[in-house]
């Protein structure tokens, strides 16, 4: 990687000493996916590093990007009054391909423990890339409701809670210690594939029905936003409490336990200027790529606090690509521009900016997690995508440094 080093020496060593401790409570994990998984994995050859099952999960979920997109970019394939034109086949192929992300995801870590190569890029690495997963999931379904039952603004609010379910998980960790393992994300997983599914059997016609002017859409935003509210955000500020209360958290002063929040709400104060203020309305022009451009930056938000908690070490108040967004959101918002520049900034302008802006954001996050994944594999002496003698040795290595700093917590580990 050059000059360029992501990594401090504090990171290196602090994960040296870490070690994974997760508390899963899910019936539907614990009794019914775990097992499975447990069976499946016996059929995945020995020989084949655990990040392969991680990476190809997370390239059906790229590939479903991809093949929506093609057909329904602008999210108004649903709009017509003669049906949603996307293909009947298309939704079947996104279903399955979500559950190949997700029983992969399952099995990732079975797979590193049953080959002896566990270790912290393997976690690093499978974080890292459900952060980017978490911003192109809920975009497939929009394209189930059309602009006119979900409008753009709204598919945003949706976006940002999807982004805050996931995020608040790994605030938890950089605080307690302690992945506690949400009950969401299974039935999630299972329920976007099973509206993808219904899509292909019954049409995806049947997400455009309303009862006295309550639609499908407006069901889908009630449920996701509602089950994070009971089932998710009380029980995550209640693990903080207990772990400052009982002394078997990371004990942190009270703005540094809160600190994971400054850049998180940076970017959502910033989105939401350039989504409600735009010159040119760029919200409904280019709603595809504004969500990619936001959920980039904010897996490089995410992947630098699970680097944080990890590591042990201070995590980031402001993420560096949020300069030139902000800078961005700051030329396009502006509200005097033609009277300071004598010419109104016209909406292809305002869109070949945010193109840049998105491509130069993408290659700076990609380059930020190869620079990770290299420089742990360097420190460890192992292959990220391969699994080798020096692998095995290294990570009993680890596994000595790590039973010597063992934590007393009372923790499961997954």
């Amino acid at each position: 990687m050059g000059c360029m080093r992501y990594l401090s020496e504090a990171h290196l060593r602090g994960f040296e000493r870490y070690k994974y401790s997760s508390i899963d409570t899910s019936f539907l994990s614990v009794y019914v996916m775990h097992p499975f998984w447990n069976y499946c994995v016996k059929f995945v050859p020995k020989w084949l590093a655990p990040n392969v099952l991680t990476f190809v999960g997370f390239l059906m979920t790229v590939v479903n990007f991809i093949l929506i997109a093609y057909y329904d970019w602008g999210f108004d394939a649903a709009n017509s009054e003669t049906g949603n034109s996307v293909p009947a086949w298309v939704w079947t192929v996104a279903a399955i391909n979500i559950l190949i992300y997700y029983n992969l995801d399952g099995m990732d870590g079975k797979q590193a423990r049953r080959t002896g190569t566990s270790g912290p890029l393997g976690e690093l690495f499978d974080h890292g890339l459900d952060s980017y997963s978490a911003a192109l999931i809920p975009i497939y379904l929009f394209s189930l409701f059309g602009t006119h039952d979900l409008p753009p603004i709204r598919m945003f609010f949706v976006i940002w809670n999807v982004f805050l379910n996931f995020y608040l998980t790994h605030v938890e960790k950089y605080n307690t210690g302690v992945m506690f393992l949400p009950w969401g994300y299974d039935f999630t997983m299972w329920g976007v594939s099973g509206m993808l599914f219904v899509a292909t059997v019954f049409g995806p016609e049947m997400y455009r029905f309303s009862i006295y002017g309550f639609t499908v859409a407006n069901m889908f935003e009630f449920v996701l936003i509602g089950s994070g509210m009971v089932s998710s955000h009380p029980i995550i500020a209640r693990n903080i409490y207990l772990s400052y209360k009982n002394k078997t958290g990371k004990m942190r002063p009270m703005w540094e336990m809160l600190r994971p929040f400054f850049a998180f709400v940076w970017l959502f104060v910033i989105t939401v200027v350039w989504s409600f203020f735009s010159r040119n309305d760029v919200i409904n022009q280019e709603p595809r790529i504004l969500w990619i451009l936001y959920g980039t930056i904010f897996s490089n938000i995410a992947c630098r606090l699970i680097v944080a908690q990890m590591s042990d070490t201070r995590c980031d108040a402001f993420n560096v690509l949020m300069w030139p967004l902000a800078a961005t959101v700051g030329v396009c918002c502006f509200p005097y521009y033609e009277k300071v520049f004598d010419t109104d900034l016209t909406s292809d302008t305002e869109r070949w900016i945010l193109y840049g802006l998105t491509i130069f954001s993408t290659l700076a996050h990609w380059h930020y997690g190869y620079g990770v994944v290299s420089e742990m594999c360097d420190h460890f002496h192992i292959r990220c995508f391969k699994i080798t003698k020096q692998t095995v040795a290294a990570e009993e290595e680890l596994q000595d440094v790590v039973e010597d700093a063992k934590p007393t917590e009372n923790v499961e580990e997954v």
